[in-house]
């Protein structure tokens, strides 16, 4: 990059690098009818959709762009922004089977160490015509003990028509994200409102306009694989996206908002909500997991069964467990059943994740859940008093999906698995929840916190009632007392977690947009309950 000099060590902090390289290339990140004439090559394969890495470890890691039309993706990867030395990736043919999209996979990368990577898109009958390599850069893992780990977590993005509003800065809380240097971001889902229409204009409660970016995909619900496809890239217009997704690689999980509000396998969709002709809502789930899976680099979506509940490993300090708790669950109801085997994440996915926190070796084992445990969130689709999450309102034994989390809380604690916690969003405010048996109707567990963080960019909302069968314990929180108030106004919120390399201490942060600190927590390493 522009600012270094060729014999810059990984030691440089990401944050440096930014300042200098990626910042230059920013011509790069837009789509080439407005870049600098220099930059333009006609008849060249271009990716004004920027890039973005996923699911990076101590050793490996994966790398997406989406190209303007058929073209050749060759990854570059170096330890400096010269590019000296590099290593050169061949990556897959980018053609319409895949909107033009495409992952390279990299292994045997160093551990612990910065990495810069570029992407070039060549013409794949002219290997001579390429376009202007587009630039990124992310951190693998630790290998060994002793250096620490900064990740921060959020959810819910566009959603409520409340997209891309240029006004007041796009989707702005990406640069606060950004400037504190993380080595992920922890997605929680909706990373898209496929049901959400956004329209050019929404009038806010002061009598002024929101003013929406728009595009032909966004004017209607999702119900073809194009409009889904077009939702994803929709929000990839957002300079800083564009800017975070070069700088923080991913760890993205989904929840109902990328195909349905309040979707579960099975449904059939009223005929009185006209706004659907295809009203058979896994059909709508395949399409949506389809473009979900061309716009994210995952590494479980590669296999064959095409997962998207995975384990995160990252470094002898942390594992996340990213959960899929839409995908398996059963349908919607009010939660009364005394015996629920299938529950919300399917018996398959609770043993396997059972069977993983058992064998994990990591001093913390973060649960990433897309949806909280103890916060009641009703489902009033079609007039009907069903539940979506887990929490039934009922403060009594566990009844429902609760039997599901009840067996898991039970094995964690009888099998002494130490450095548990629970991150998760979908409910449009910030809080921390501490459960603890000694308030619980279910007792059989040892006490864990859940933080709940967002919405990245999407309305806020006031906070939900807890359900007392785990004993939870609202230490804080932070909501509008309205509902859908605007990104406008305010209420947007993400989370960080920072792990001292040296002592192993944990410390939770919940922030606002701006990063401003609303609440910390620390927790100590070591302990099966706390």
């Amino acid at each position: 990059m522009s600012n270094e000099s060729g014999s810059g060590s990984a030691a440089v902090g990401r944050r440096s690098v930014l300042r200098g390289g990626l910042a230059a290339s920013g011509a790069l990140l837009v789509p080439v009818a407005v870049a600098a004439p220099a930059f333009a090559r006609s008849g060249r394969p271009s990716a004004p959709w920027g890039v973005q890495a996923g699911d990076v470890t101590a050793s490996s890691g994966l790398v997406w762009v989406r190209s303007d039309r058929p073209a050749r993706m060759v990854v570059e990867t170096s330890a400096t922004g010269s590019f000296r030395d590099a290593r050169r990736w061949r990556g897959p043919l980018l053609g319409s089977g895949s909107d033009f999209t495409g992952t390279a996979a990299l292994h045997g990368l160093p551990s612990g160490e910065q990495i810069h990577y570029r992407v070039t898109l060549a013409d794949p009958d002219d290997p001579r015509r390429t376009g202007e390599p587009v630039t990124g850069t992310f951190r693998t893992a630790p290998a060994r003990a002793g250096g620490g780990v900064r990740f921060v977590w959020s959810g819910d993005l566009a959603g409520q028509g409340w997209g891309i509003n240029r006004d007041i800065g796009g989707y702005r809380i990406y640069d606060a994200m950004g400037a504190l240097d993380p080595d992920f971001f922890l997605c929680s889902g909706d990373n898209i409102y496929a049901d959400g229409p956004i329209s050019a204009t929404a009038a806010l409660p002061d009598g002024s306009l929101y003013r929406n970016v728009t595009t032909e995909e966004k004017s209607k619900v999702a119900e073809t694989l194009a409009e889904f496809r077009g939702n994803f890239r929709y929000n990839l217009l957002d300079d800083a996206l564009r800017r975070f997704n070069a700088q923080v690689p991913s760890v993205i999980q989904w929840d109902d908002h990328e195909v349905r509000n309040n979707w579960y396998p099975g449904e059939v969709i009223a005929a009185t909500d006209t706004r659907y002709t295809e009203k058979n809502v896994d059909v709508l789930a395949a399409r949506a997991r389809r473009a979900f899976s061309e716009y994210f680099p995952i590494s479980t979506l590669r296999r064959p069964d095409g997962r998207v509940y995975r384990v995160h490993h990252h470094g002898p300090l942390l594992d996340v467990f990213v959960l899929d708790m839409r995908t398996y669950r059963n349908a919607n109801s009010p939660g009364t059943q005394t015996d629920d085997p299938q529950g919300i994440l399917g018996r398959e996915q609770l043993e396997w994740l059972k069977r993983e926190l058992a064998r994990s070796r990591a001093t913390w084992k973060v649960i990433a859940a897309d949806m909280p445990l103890g916060l009641v969130v009703p489902d009033t689709t079609e007039g009907k008093a069903n539940i979506e999450a887990v929490a039934q309102g009922d403060p009594g034994a566990p009844l429902g999906r609760e039997l599901q989390i009840a067996e898991l809380l039970r094995f964690i604690k009888h099998r002494r698995i130490t450095g548990t916690l629970w991150l998760t969003a979908d409910v449009h405010h910030t809080s921390a929840q501490h459960y603890d048996p000694s308030r619980a109707s279910f007792t059989d567990f040892e006490p864990f916190w859940e933080f709940v963080s967002g919405p990245l960019n999407a309305g806020a909302f006031p906070a939900n009632a807890l359900d007392g069968t785990f004993g939870p314990d609202r230490v804080f929180v932070k909501a509008p007392t309205v509902a859908n108030v605007s990104p406008a106004e305010g209420y947007q919120f993400f989370g960080g977690v920072d792990i001292d390399g040296a002592s192993g201490e944990l410390t939770v942060r919940l922030r606002e947009q701006d990063g401003t600190v609303l609440f910390t927590q620390v927790l100590q390493p070591g302990r099966v309950g706390q």
